[in-house]
């Protein structure tokens, strides 16, 4: 009953704002949820496919058509409450539909959410049904406006510019600030982009735990929801908001799975890339198509 409750108040608040935050807004550069075109007949059954790309944007740039950073294909099962993430690393050397072969991030300089949309999905087998982009800024005040997270660090390790005095082992919290440095540190990690990346599902399960253990908080879900809205850029209609909402709030933590492509390291035209070992990728899209489960990475 409780979270019948909830999920009622949940979809007035997202009605609500749809009503009164127009997409046109300033703030409305900071994120964008994209509706991707995927081929007709495409069926995952209960499953949600979504897109989450970090933009590397700078300032005054337009953070859909510049170089993705972290990227992670996520399935939620509106019937189950299971959830998985699968990792592709953003140097990875993939085919890009109508632009030969390129880094994957390069696809939403190339042509924006869509065509990353539907390279990702050419790599891993599944078409994402949704895109959603971020700038850094705005991922750090949205951890900070749920109070931070917890994720488990499986080992130390720092960087010169994002964090000198770096990250123990263990349990730690993270504010914003941290979170982003935590997802974006790479070269002084023993795994480099794989490891990088495995650190990016651990803030997202911390963002998803943090938001699931205050969701009973008078106004916590509905203040997050407005803060969101009024940085959000999309043309999707309240009702859709909704589902997307009541799928995120359905996920059992019990029921969450990653994975992270792996891959060998190339080089083409004298810069370092990840060869994604593509029969990899395809086998973790084969498990977790129709029930958003991954048995074993």
């Amino acid at each position: 009953m409780r979270r019948l409750v909830r999920t009622l108040t949940l979809g007035l608040v997202l009605v609500v704002a749809a009503l009164v935050v127009p997409n046109s807004t300033v703030a409305a550069t900071q994120a964008a949820l994209v509706k991707v075109d995927r081929a007709q007949g495409i069926d995952y059954g209960d499953v949600i496919w979504i897109l989450a790309v970090g933009s590397d944007a700078r300032p005054g740039e337009d953070m859909l058509r510049t170089r993705g950073d972290a990227l992670q294909l996520i399935g939620l099962d509106t019937k189950t409450g299971a959830a998985t993430t699968i990792g592709i690393p953003r140097d990875s050397y993939v085919p890009i539909p109508g632009r030969g072969s390129d880094r994957v991030n390069a696809a939403l300089y190339y042509g924006g959410p869509q065509l990353l949309g539907r390279t990702v999905g050419d790599l891993v087998g599944i078409q994402p049904e949704y895109v959603f982009v971020t700038r850094f800024p705005f991922f750090e005040d949205m951890v900070d406006e749920i109070g931070g997270i917890h994720v488990r660090n499986p080992r130390f390790f720092s960087d010169s510019n994002l964090k000198s005095n770096g990250f123990k082992a263990g349990r730690i919290h993270l504010d914003g600030y941290g979170a982003m440095a935590f997802a974006r540190i790479r070269k002084t990690l023993p795994g480099g982009d794989f490891d990088r990346s495995a650190n990016q599902q651990r803030v997202l399960r911390g963002i998803h735990g943090t938001i699931r253990k205050n969701a009973r908080r008078p106004g916590f879900i509905e203040r997050g929801v407005l803060t969101a809205m009024k940085h959000l850029h999309t043309d999707l209609p309240p009702s859709e908001l909704f589902r997307l909402a009541q799928a995120v709030a359905q996920v059992d933590p019990r029921k969450i799975t990653s994975c992270v492509v792996q891959g060998g390291i190339g080089d083409v035209g004298g810069a370092s890339v990840v060869l994604p070992y593509v029969d990899q990728a395809r086998r973790y899209g084969d498990q977790a198509r129709k029930d958003a489960t991954i048995d074993k990475c």
